[in-house]
């Protein structure tokens, strides 16, 4: 694809690596047939190749809308493009620009923009959310059905082991998912305590920085990245070994820090050894799968699961079909899940700025994962899991859990 960037953006990092990520593009449209959002809509705007032309219009000069902010608000990057894509366009971190950009040339309503205000700070506030959602929780059998649904089942954490081990690795201790599903963590601590490593919960971590990062952002992010790199790099520079992120979602972020604050003096190399050091669950457990397997308690009775592969473990970090090895050799029966690429709807915030199009992609999604009559549901992502849990008829958890609960004592 052939470019001529405006002055505005032509010279500066985010207008030389769009113009990289336009000149990729071929035009050849196979991104069309994984599309989501393309496949709700019908339209060419709401299609990864309409959104790259409309992204390069506006890079290029041409007149910005809200008819261009709304097809870029439609996209889940999920990026299931990018795992499409014969020559290998970053469709994701084009978007992200683009948005950026939309942000600055028109601004939203002062309702739109107070909307996503709340949004982003009650999630990013730890108290604030945590607060909201016990008390949700108290009162849920006095709600009306539809509102009671939304309102998250308590995962009680069950025992976190304390330090003992040589070998440690520290967790991610993200935005939302200590107050939705303090389990999934502390199954993670619980396996790998089995098999002589110390998972650490490090004070002062939190958001990986997505959440502000994806809501067009920057800055926040920016420095929510920093934070996590001070706050965890003390115990990098000890006897730590990995960091362990058990949301993929969050892993995808996290992994990407190196890209993000490449071009910073103070934080690029350090943020290039925390991209090194960022692990996703199933790449921990894969590595560490021969002294796991002998731990495996293969007598408790055949189970059918339904795996719900996260775009951000499949098209993000490009770790598809590994959870469901390791469900099988847990002596698991996986079932057969219709059109395993396309995403579940929940896509961070997605889910909350565009109900109606979340709404269908969750109903899709869990007709295909429970047309198998699956005995429960699993995944790999937080966001994910209270997803789909709102409207499944099976339990849906965490796939560590399932390993947590198969391992001998």
């Amino acid at each position: 694809m052939q470019t001529a960037l405006a002055a505005f953006i032509r010279d500066t990092p985010d207008g030389r690596e769009a113009d990289a990520i336009l000149r990729a593009c071929v035009h050849c449209g196979m991104c069309t047939a994984t599309c989501p959002t393309y496949q709700l809509l019908g339209d060419e705007l709401d299609s990864p190749r309409g959104r790259i032309y409309l992204i390069k219009q506006m890079l290029e000069g041409g007149e910005v809308t809200e008819k261009t902010r709304l097809h870029l608000d439609r996209c889940l990057t999920c990026r299931a493009c990018e795992t499409t894509c014969p020559s290998g366009v970053q469709y994701g971190r084009l978007v992200d620009i683009g948005r950026r950009v939309v942000e600055q040339r028109v601004p939203r309503t002062a309702a739109a923009q107070a909307q996503r205000w709340a949004i982003r700070e009650s999630m990013l506030n730890r108290s604030v959310f945590g607060g909201a959602l016990a008390l949700g929780r108290a009162v849920r059998g006095l709600v009306p059905a539809p509102l009671r649904s939304k309102i998250p089942a308590s995962r009680p954490a069950g025992a976190w082991p304390s330090p003992r081990h040589a070998r440690r690795m520290i967790v991610l201790d993200s935005c939302v998912q200590d107050s939705i599903a303090p389990s999934i963590d502390a199954a993670m601590a619980r396996v790998l305590d089995r098999i002589g490593i110390s998972l650490l919960r490090v004070p002062a971590g939190g958001c990986c920085g997505a959440l502000p990062y994806h809501l067009a952002e920057e800055a926040r992010a920016i420095a929510i990245v920093k934070r996590n790199i001070d706050t965890w790099w003390p115990y990098l520079e000890r006897d730590v070994e990995a960091i362990v992120v058990t949301a993929s979602g969050c892993g995808v972020m996290v992994k990407d820090y190196d890209h993000l604050l490449r071009n910073d003096r103070d934080y690029a190399e350090k943020a290039a050894r925390i991209s090194a050091l960022a692990r996703d669950t199933v790449e921990v457990i894969g590595a560490e799968w021969p002294k796991i397997a002998p731990k495996i308690a293969m007598d408790q009775g055949p189970r059918k699961v339904a795996f719900q592969s996260p775009c951000s473990l499949q098209h993000g970090m490009k770790l598809k079909g590994r959870v469901e090895e390791i469900l099988q050799a847990l002596g698991l029966e996986l079932t057969t899940v219709a059109d395993a690429h396309l995403c579940c709807g929940s896509a961070g915030t997605f889910s909350l700025l565009q109900p109606e199009l979340s709404r269908a992609l969750k109903a899709n999604k869990l007709a295909a994962l429970e047309a198998g009559h699956p005995d429960l549901i699993a995944t790999a992502n937080v966001g994910c899991l209270a997803h789909l849990a709102e409207g499944a008829r099976k339990p849906v958890c965490h796939w560590i859990e399932l390993l947590d609960g198969r391992m001998m004592r």
